[in-house]
């Protein structure tokens, strides 16, 4: 048969009721009438169930409101609420926005004045959100007994010291899809806090750069716990911070442990909350057993205890 000649018809079946029994009566309909039939039916079906989702979740939408803080510290990690799938940036940066619609940055120990934080909605609206930021006082430490070498440092040592910040630096621009940063935060050891974030270091009567963690007192050997969940992104012995562990939280929020005495981590270990990633030590430059617990959003560092205060 030539292929132009059109298909034979379709030969379907259909019950015609009597008063003894169902009789199978033919009815014989083209594919292209059968084609033309169901498209329409299915078509006005689809598009009223697309129409009513799209007018369900527009409503549901626009109920969602944006929401942050009216007002951080310096040394603060943000986190605002805006209806999910929005575009949101904030200091020249693009935030992730989670399926619950949930964004996080940080707010360094400098910053000053407001953050503002550009929003559009899935339905194109615009909003500019205006967080105000509150200077803290940053008191002086002075940190006598350090190792010399550990505060000026021979070229060599030196050079091996910014390659291996270089290196940890590099592991906070991970931007990974895991919401571990919005769990309450817990305390890694439990002790005594003796060394505060943001306070200016003399080390050795040698001014340095700001304490960038806070430090917390306790015995060596003491276990080290994951405040909340994440992924190992780095563990090694380093000059000048010992036993170094970088536990990456997701959205551009990271954990490190410094000084530690025992690693238990490799990298690219899954770790939940609680689970034991090391040991409190004296590594590095130190000068007696403690953990240093520092915060970042990416490469802005920002205060733990001021996390830990979310849970308050």
């Amino acid at each position: 048969m030539p292929s132009s000649f059109p298909p034979p018809p379709h030969r379907v079946m259909v019950a015609a009721s009597s008063d003894t029994e169902f009789d199978q009566v033919p009815i014989i309909l083209s594919l292209s009438s059968w084609r033309r039939l169901l498209g329409t039916t299915i078509f006005a079906l689809l598009l009223s169930c697309v129409t009513a989702s799209v007018r369900a979740d527009t409503a549901r939408i626009d109920t969602i409101p944006i929401t942050f803080p009216d007002s951080v510290q310096q040394g603060s990690m943000v986190i605002g609420r805006v209806p999910p799938g929005s575009q949101v940036t904030t200091a020249g940066r693009k935030l992730r926005v989670t399926g619950y619609g949930t964004v996080v940055f940080g707010v360094g120990r400098d910053a000053s004045g407001a953050e503002r934080v550009d929003v559009v909605t899935p339905d194109g609206r615009e909003r500019q959100v205006s967080v105000a930021i509150t200077p803290r006082d940053w008191p002086i430490e002075r940190i006598d007994g350090v190792p010399p070498k550990t505060v000026s440092p021979p070229p060599e040592i030196a050079q091996r010291i910014q390659r291996e910040q270089a290196a940890v630096s590099a592991q906070r621009t991970r931007n990974d899809d895991r919401v571990g940063f919005a769990q309450t935060f817990v305390w890694p050891v439990e002790g005594r806090i003796s060394g505060r974030f943001g306070n200016q270091r003399v080390y050795n009567g040698t001014p340095g750069s700001a304490h960038s963690g806070m430090d917390i007192a306790a015995a060596e050997g003491t276990p080290v716990k994951a405040p909340a969940s994440g992924v190992i992104t780095f563990a090694d012995d380093l000059y000048l911070t010992g036993g170094t562990v970088l536990l990456d939280h997701g959205y551009g929020i990271s954990s490190n442990f410094l000084h530690l005495s025992r690693i238990d981590v490799e990298v690219g270990d899954s770790v939940e909350q609680g689970d034991v990633i090391g040991a409190v030590g004296a590594t590095g430059r130190a000068t007696g057993p403690h953990l240093h617990w520092g915060m970042n959003w990416f490469d802005t560092r920002i205060d733990p205890l001021l996390v830990l205060d979310r849970a308050k």
